[in-house]
């Protein structure tokens, strides 16, 4: 991935690298909904395993956040 990824606006798909300058972004949520669902929500836990696993794809988060979700039900 480009050093200056913007994750505001830059498009995001499975194969985009969680980088050192990661954010919680509205991009970034609207890429977890089109992965996930509607249901899909930011919470505490998961946004630090987001800054904890620089060097995941984007794919593999949407993969802990189903993980995350199915261990709750």
């Amino acid at each position: 991935m480009a050093e200056n990824f913007d994750w505001h606006c830059d498009p995001i798909n499975g194969g985009t690298v969680i980088d050192a300058k990661y954010r919680n972004t509205q991009n970034v949520r609207r890429f977890f909904k089109a992965e996930i669902g509607d249901h899909f929500k930011f919470d505490r836990p998961f946004m630090a395993w987001m800054k904890a696993h620089e060097g995941a794809t984007m794919a593999e988060a949407a993969a802990e956040w189903r993980r995350r979700d199915q261990a709750t039900k």
